[in-house]
């Protein structure tokens, strides 16, 4: 670049090849594009994911990474990696389903997904029936000529009822539907839904796989490498793309997830059990009580029980909005997954969308308050609880 010009030079500066070792991390390419020598090669690779890498709509070679790396442990052929969870799940729906179709969807599920849900319903004139999350003949009798999917969730959100994965996706792979399956709350280190039969798996990466609050973004991992590459096709013209700083971010985050997940389920098998006990608190929703309804599946299903559950309050909203107000520790805030312990009001937050009707088809009560177990000491985190409820 000699020959050329200051302000040239500038724009254009070296690249010194890397030979003979390899980063330890996985470096940032915080790049918008990639240069070519081959016309060529630069048109074959804007068709195929697995081509050389083009531009950032397309992927990256951090994001690529990171979809690597989640396909990996979740036993995929592949995975699309995008801007936020509600991202990754209407890629993948928008992606698989056309006007006139009819899905399946469990009946407790996510607030942002089933508001996703009615819009396909209102707008684009998908119909959806709503059946339990562990009932295959429901399933089954659900199922019309123009089904095309059943969308499950591996724990819900927030009533933490556990999804008959084997029985499910069986029954949608006998009926020829594809199973898509939110495994957010569980992650790979609880469960691996493909192992059960699944075709799609979902992830709000915003939440356990980063693991520190600091990310927003999502990720489908498909088991067939066709489906891999048809929902890929639409992702790109989709536009809801990964950016590489937050790839990189939650590629960090992951390498301690394992480590985090033990101290999440052990905090909220701590918390739970001792909730169930105050006179306050009239129900626990979390799947490692036996008074739960999911008790018996997760114990076959899962190794532990996940760090999010839900818990009643006698003094219904009253009582909720005092609870939340007088803790000090735990943090009145949005999202979940994180080290710090967060709460909230799902019938104003996160499932603010649904009508009275849907709230109490899904289990949620007024005085229903969530909690997203931290990584904090256990007894901290139970002196907190206690003098709010007090």
């Amino acid at each position: 670049m000699s020959e050329f010009r200051p302000e040239t030079r500038a724009v254009h500066p070296p690249q010194p090849a890397v030979e003979g070792s390899r980063p330890i991390s996985v470096p940032i390419y915080q790049t918008s594009g990639f240069v070519f020598e081959d016309p060529a090669v630069m048109a074959a690779s804007m068709g195929r994911p697995d081509g050389a890498f083009v531009y950032g709509r397309y992927t990256n070679p951090t994001v690529r990474s990171l979809e690597l790396a989640v396909s990996g442990l979740e036993g995929g052929a592949g995975a699309v990696a995008t801007g936020s969870g509600m991202g990754a799940i209407n890629t993948v729906l928008l992606g698989l389903l056309k006007p006139g179709d009819h899905m399946v969807a469990q009946r407790s599920l996510y607030g942002g997904t089933a508001a996703m849900l009615n819009e396909l319903t209102g707008r684009f004139g998908i119909a959806v029936t709503y059946v339990p999350e562990n009932d295959p003949a429901a399933l089954r009798a659900a199922v019309r000529p123009e089904t095309r999917l059943v969308y499950l969730e591996t724990i819900s959100n927030p009533m933490t009822l556990v999804a008959d994965l084997p029985g499910m996706c069986a029954a949608a792979r006998e009926l020829g539907i594809l199973s898509v399956v939110d495994n957010t709350f569980a992650t790979a280190m609880l469960c691996r839904p493909i192992e059960h039969g699944a075709d799609v798996v979902v992830h709000s990466t915003t939440k356990y796989l980063s693991g520190h609050t600091d990310v927003v973004g999502g990720l489908a991992v498909f088991a067939d490498a066709a489906l891999y590459e048809k929902v890929w096709h639409f992702s790109i013209e989709l536009g809801a793309s990964a950016d590489p700083f937050a790839a990189w971010l939650t590629l960090r985050g992951l390498q301690t997830l394992g480590l985090r997940m033990e101290r999440h389920c052990s905090n909220a098998h701590h918390l739970a059990i001792r909730l169930a006990e105050h006179p306050a608190v009239t129900a626990v929703h979390w799947p490692g009580l036996a008074s739960h309804p999911s008790y018996e599946l997760a114990g076959k299903l899962l190794p532990g029980f996940g760090g999010v559950f839900a818990f009643d309050l006698a003094g219904g909203r009253a009582a909720g909005e005092k609870f939340m107000s007088s803790v000090h520790l735990a943090l009145l805030a949005p999202s979940l997954g994180g080290v710090e312990t967060l709460i909230l009001h799902p019938a104003t937050t996160s499932h603010r969308s649904l009508s009275p009707e849907e709230l109490a088809r899904s289990g949620i009560g007024e005085g229903t308050v969530r909690i997203a177990v931290g990584i904090e000491h256990p007894e901290d985190l139970w002196s907190d609880i206690a003098q709010a409820l007090a």
